[in-house]
């Protein structure tokens, strides 16, 4: 069975997936060596990529009538779940990927 996670390591993974970048750099610079802050913070690195990406495609969309605005929206409510997952699971203390974001996280080394 997995080892339970506990206390400040909870907390500052929360911190990364909620505050996004800006969290993703205060475990980067604060608890570097953790772990399992540092799973949280390289998932909240990519839902951060993938907003951007997400707000930069709805801009383009912008220009088709109807179709590109519900586009936008629902690749907006699938953030806001998996970003509401990564809460989810940051605080459960268990290393579990956040759907989609877990297997591209994964692919960086810091």
């Amino acid at each position: 069975m997995a080892k339970q996670v506990e206390g400040d390591s909870k907390v500052f993974a929360w911190l990364a997936v909620f505050l996004g970048i800006i969290g993703f750099l205060i475990v980067l610079l604060a608890k570097k060596d953790d772990k399992y802050a540092m799973f949280y913070a390289k998932q909240s690195l990519v839902l951060f990529i993938a907003a951007i990406i997400v707000w930069v495609v709805g801009i383009i969309l912008m220009f088709i009538p109807i179709i590109g605005l519900i586009i936008y929206w629902v690749l907006s409510v699938i953030l806001l779940v998996l970003w509401l997952m990564g809460w989810i699971f940051a605080l459960s203390g268990k290393e579990k990927p956040i759907p989609i974001v877990g297997k591209y996280a994964e692919m960086f080394k810091f």
